[in-house]
């Protein structure tokens, strides 16, 4: 690994995906948290998988923890908290949302069981002191933050060295979004974390705010993969 990336977990240079995003020159560190600044909609949405290695660029060069193909910056990087991608169903429990993704991380031969334990082990990384929902609790008698928390928490539990996260502006209140970014801070501590938002960032610990110009605020559909 050259110093070059030892000290840039996102470089791009050009990036663009034609009247989605861009062109967009972006330098992100190695740790701590990044937070994006720009207009909601499809264009942001777009960028934060792009980096995360969901979506193709259409042009322009990306190196993310070093590696350049979609699918390896793929395996080097969480995401999470984004409704494109990681909606969660109201009528379903913290505790069954839990144990279906520790299924999946699990080799083929393992016997996952539900316990409260695991929600414990799960959440409480990305939850802080804040009060880790009850097991048995439905999605839909959570709180807003608790949703955008456990849905981080959910895509975080294999710890890659990048983790995104979706924009904070999706929580309606203002303090909620900064005791979302607080806790992004504090991930930061282990990972490379990058978030996104539409509005003013008071400093809470971040590393550094990048503004990202030429963001369609357009709801597009989209359906590229990583091929």
């Amino acid at each position: 690994m050259t110093s070059a990336q030892q000290t840039w977990a996102v470089v791009a240079r050009g990036l663009e995906k034609t009247s989605v995003y861009g062109p967009l020159d972006l330098d992100i560190p190695v740790g701590g948290l990044t937070v994006l600044t720009g207009p909601a909609g499809s264009g942001r949405t777009c960028l934060l998988l792009t980096l995360a290695g969901r979506m193709k660029p259409k042009s322009g060069d990306l190196s993310v923890m070093g590696e350049t193909r979609p699918k390896r910056i793929f395996a080097r990087a969480a995401i999470g908290a984004v409704d494109d991608l990681d909606a969660v169903y109201d009528a379903v429990t913290v505790g069954a949302l839990v144990t279906e993704k520790r299924r999946w991380d699990a080799p083929w031969y393992r016997l996952i069981v539900s316990s409260a334990q695991s929600v414990e082990d799960v959440c409480r990384p990305v939850f802080g002191p804040l009060p880790v929902p009850d097991p048995k609790a439905y999605v839909e008698d959570l709180s807003e933050l608790d949703v955008f928390l456990l849905r981080v928490a959910l895509a975080n539990t294999k710890r890659p060295p990048l983790l995104v996260a979706g924009a904070v502006d999706q929580l309606s209140s203002t303090a909620d979004q900064y005791t979302a970014l607080a806790r992004l801070v504090e991930l930061g501590r282990e990972q490379t974390v990058i978030t996104a938002t539409s509005n003013p960032v008071d400093d809470v610990g971040q590393r550094l705010v990048l503004e990202t110009p030429g963001l369609t605020p357009n709801d597009l559909i989209h359906n590229e993969g990583t091929n």
